[in-house]
């Protein structure tokens, strides 16, 4: 089997979006509004047209099986309005993953948005997260370390207040991926530099923490490859080395681990060549950020699966673990 770590329901009917755009245009004239959850009305029909048309027609032709699946990324934006706006939009979102699941039961699991919010106690998402996990199957929740768009105004990832919530964490044996959302700061472009930006912002922070002395089985994926951090290997030891924090793998990769959103075969080969296979979880993020077809290989750059197979130094049991075993290891409730 081949799971793809890395999916975000992209493809949503007209329905989602106009329910989002009735909550921020009454945010628009009161920006403490806080209004009502309500219905969206999208039918099963329109649910699966969205994902047969697309999702589950490229799983199809380009030979992957199970997609861990979340709510799109740049949609979460954490930044717009306040708790109950993030509240109401995040149980939406997460009720539609259910649903595309229960129909696509064998080629979708899914993972939680969060109902984060500048300025809000992150415990607040452990009631959220429960409701995902232990009501509805989920498998995992996406972490944003910054709701604030672009701004960096939160609480580092090793900050105390994040402590009862990686308690639940553990309890309920589901990872994290750490993901941003839109960027609201013109400085940075949302799939561009803030995503790959947060990556390595993410992996620092923990880093340079306690987190993992404190919660040795909790586990985080950072996506897009890690971001910097494959590239620069030896910067982030040469770090750890002259900060006494010990050697860098057995300091961070034990509970952090990293998929395969590269978008170029030697992109690829780098990341399989630093980081042990053990880390290594395949991804594709399709349908997701870069859409197109590379010019230099008449293949869509997000079609990931070509990159490993045609890597030469991996062997079968290397890529067991890339496509499976090392995502069964991770999100370990996909075998509950």
């Amino acid at each position: 089997m081949i799971i793809d770590c890395h999916g975000h329901y992209t493809t949503t009917p007209p329905g989602v979006g106009a329910w989002r755009e009735l909550q921020i245009d009454a945010l628009a004239s009161n920006p403490s509004h806080v209004g009502e959850k309500g219905s969206m009305g999208v039918t099963d029909d329109e649910l699966r047209e969205s994902i047969e048309t697309n999702q589950l027609r490229l799983q199809q032709q380009r030979g992957t099986d199970l997609t861990i699946f979340s709510p799109r990324a740049s949609w979460m934006a954490h930044h717009v309005g306040n708790e109950h706006t993030s509240r109401f939009w995040t149980e939406h979102q997460n009720e539609l993953i259910r649903r595309v699941c229960d129909l696509f039961p064998k080629n979708f699991a899914p993972v939680a948005q969060l109902p984060q919010s500048p300025g809000v106690d992150p415990s607040k998402s452990i009631v959220e997260m429960r409701r995902c996990v232990e009501e509805m199957g989920f498998v995992g929740v996406n972490l944003n370390p910054d709701t604030t768009g672009g701004f960096w105004k939160d609480a580092r990832l090793d900050d105390k207040s994040w402590y009862p919530f990686y308690e639940v964490m553990v309890e309920l044996d589901v990872p994290a991926m750490i993901h941003v959302s839109a960027a609201c700061n013109d400085c940075f472009s949302s799939t561009g530099s803030h995503y790959l930006g947060a990556d390595t912002a993410a992996f620092d922070q923990l880093m340079y923490s306690n987190l993992f002395d404190d919660f040795p089985k909790l586990k985080f994926i950072i996506p897009h490859g890690g971001g910097a951090v494959p590239y620069h290997w030896g910067r982030f030891r040469g770090l750890a080395q002259d900060k006494n924090l010990g050697d860098l793998r057995e300091v961070m990769l034990k509970n952090v681990y990293f998929d395969t959103c590269v978008y170029h075969q030697k992109g690829i080969d780098l990341l399989l060549d630093i980081i042990p296979i053990d880390n290594i979880l395949f991804a594709s993020e399709m349908i997701g950020a870069v859409r197109g077809i590379d010019p230099e290989t008449g293949h869509y750059f997000d079609d990931t699966k070509r990159y490993i197979d045609a890597n030469t130094r991996l062997t079968d049991e290397d890529r067991s673990k890339i496509y499976e075993g090392n995502a069964r290891k991770v999100y370990s409730r996909l075998d509950v």
